[in-house]
């Protein structure tokens, strides 16, 4: 049997929706209902029946949907101890750009140090494709952030951080009105097909807030360089890349309630790699902890010239 296809039918019961299903799994409707015919055909019994525009699982469904969740762990623990070998191996690691340049070097240090004999590969996108990685057993985990729906039962999921939306400018303007500055400054918009951007988006329009665009694009260290070349300001989530000295941007705090978004760590339950995987988490946890929590506080550095506290500085990630 196919593990993936069981995969496929969770994410149909959770959704009641083979086209929703499909859609999250990057594939087509008729492929998963190919799916769903060769897992009745194994199990010599209907598992899906239609209920209006939705489906819902037959009472044999339901009781299907109760055990998979063991199934696939135990068919995962199976398969990693076929494939024992101690703590040597190997781990597949998605990650979203930014985080390769902040958390993440710190979190391979601490894991390699106790796993020295796992190889890592390590894999960029998008959180969306890293979560169709993930779901396909392509990758065993993804640094990324959390997607914009509700994830099956078959998923792991650790919060690492909380992020705030924050109004990036410069250090000159520091003692002026956040709002006041998107009306009359340039703004540097971060990528509207992006959940982050679409978050900016939101706040802006609530706010009653119409801004002069100048650029747009999608990677927030372009956008903190920007500003940090007097092109304008930008609102963005307040994230964890360090920056060097003598950086003249500065973090300020929005005057209305702003959504976060939520980054951490993803993979799936049956991952063969489990232990790897949950070591991964652990280190993961240690490095946030050590750099003050699951959220960054927003403080605005001086502004006579003397230089800033480190963790004043604009922390970010794509």
């Amino acid at each position: 049997m196919e593990t993936s296809y069981l995969q496929s039918f969770m994410l149909v019961v959770e959704t009641g929706s083979m086209a929703e299903a499909a859609r999250r799994l990057n594939l087509t409707a008729a492929a998963v209902a190919q799916q769903m015919h060769s897992l009745e055909r194994e199990f010599q019994v209907p598992l899906l029946a239609r209920a209006g525009r939705t489906v819902a699982p037959t009472p044999a469904g339901h009781r299907l949907a109760r055990s998979a969740p063991l199934l696939l762990r135990e068919l995962g623990q199976a398969r990693a101890h076929v494939n024992d070998a101690g703590a040597s191996g190997e781990l597949a690691i998605g990650t979203i750009n930014t985080a390769l340049h902040s958390l993440l070097p710190d979190i391979l240090a601490d894991f390699s140090q106790r796993l020295p004999h796992v190889r890592v590969f390590l894999q960029s996108g998008t959180t969306q494709q890293l979560y169709q990685s993930v779901q396909q057993g392509g990758l065993d985990a993804a640094v990324c952030l959390h997607p914009s729906f509700a994830l099956a039962k078959t998923f792991g999921w650790a919060l690492l951080r909380e992020e705030p939306l924050v109004l990036l400018a410069p250090r000159h303007l520091a003692q002026q009105n956040a709002h006041e500055l998107l009306r009359t400054q340039p703004l540097i918009r971060y990528d509207r097909s992006l959940g982050g951007g679409q978050m900016v988006e939101r706040y802006l329009r609530e706010a009653g807030i119409v801004p002069q665009e100048r650029f747009e694009l999608s990677s927030l260290v372009a956008i903190a360089m920007m500003v940090d070349r007097g092109l304008g300001v930008a609102v963005v989530p307040d994230t964890v890349l360090d920056w060097p000295d003598g950086r003249s941007v500065v973090r300020l705090p929005l005057p209305g309630a702003s959504e976060s978004r939520r980054f951490g760590m993803l993979w799936l339950r049956s991952s063969a790699r489990l232990a790897f995987v949950q070591e991964l988490v652990a280190c993961a946890r240690r490095v946030v902890e050590g750099r003050g929590g699951t959220q960054a506080a927003v403080r605005v550095p001086p502004t006579d010239g003397a230089p800033a506290e480190r963790g004043s500085r604009p922390l970010i990630e794509r």
